[in-house]
């Protein structure tokens, strides 16, 4: 049983909501990731998505960009997230660890070295939003090959026959965007997540996983509701923004478990 599933059974099991906090590899600075995690981890986070720095994340807003453009001027590279996930592990983490960037940096790094290496650093998979289903057959091999899941996005334009065919090709998780735009805090929930979320369960038995614009306990609480996980990442990152360097890992876990209820 992988990571990704393991966790998700055992959050089923015991009646709990999956909280995954998006961390910009390498912001505020360049070792950041490698106590924020573990501390999240401890805090009750259960899953990790890492941002690899791109120049031009197009799914992304404001608040994420100036993430990506601060881990950027750090100099991390997609070889810096992937030691970052070996490091960890070293650390003793164990929650499931996926990589989230886009497809240029990996296509030059390149697909394969780039799956055998983050598989054998303990990561678990990767989340690429500007790759569309009909064009992922190299790397989905790649990634299975070396035991690592493909995350897919549905979005609630998405028709009803995509959804199927996103289903079909997805592993470890379906990531639900929970509305049209980009990444940001939001005030509210969109009125529709309910249906969004029911079009999409009656093609997959995969958990689903609610992301952008989650940024308020009762937005946690909402999506515990409906579906098996909770992504949080610009309501996280603007909170790291406001924090003096020695304040950073505490109150991170301050929001975190703020975000659970906790």
């Amino acid at each position: 049983m992988s990571r990704i599933r393991e966790t998700f059974a055992r959050l089923q099991a015991e009646g709990r909501v999956a909280l995954m906090p998006y961390l910009t590899v390498g912001f505020p600075e360049r070792e950041s990731t490698l106590e924020l995690v573990p501390a999240l981890e401890t805090a009750g986070a259960s899953l990790f998505e890492l941002g690899v720095p791109f120049s031009d994340p197009l799914a992304d807003g404001a608040t994420i960009q100036r993430s990506t453009q601060r881990a950027l001027q750090n100099g991390i590279t997609l070889a810096d997230c992937i030691d970052t996930t070996a490091r960890l592990r070293e650390r003793g983490v164990r929650a499931p660890l996926l990589l989230m960037g886009y497809f240029n940096p990996l296509l030059r790094f390149g697909i394969e070295r780039a799956c055998r290496e983050l598989a054998a650093a303990g990561g678990d998979g990767w989340i690429i939003p500007d790759m569309p289903p009909e064009e992922s057959a190299e790397l989905q091999a790649a990634a299975t090959k070396h035991g690592l899941d493909m995350i897919m996005f549905v979005a609630p334009t998405t028709p009803e026959q995509r959804i199927a065919e996103i289903a079909a090709r997805a592993s470890g998780f379906i990531y639900v965007v929970s509305l049209t735009g980009v990444t940001g805090e939001r005030q509210s929930m969109a009125a529709n997540l309910g249906e969004v979320l029911q079009r999409v369960r009656r093609h997959t038995d995969l958990p689903l996983v609610v992301g952008f614009g989650i940024s308020r306990p009762e937005h946690v609480a909402e999506v515990a509701r409906l579906a098996d996980g909770a992504i949080v990442g610009s309501a996280l990152l603007a909170h790291l923004e406001q924090l003096p360097p020695d304040r950073l890992v505490p109150g991170a876990v301050a929001f975190v478990q703020q975000l659970l209820g906790s």
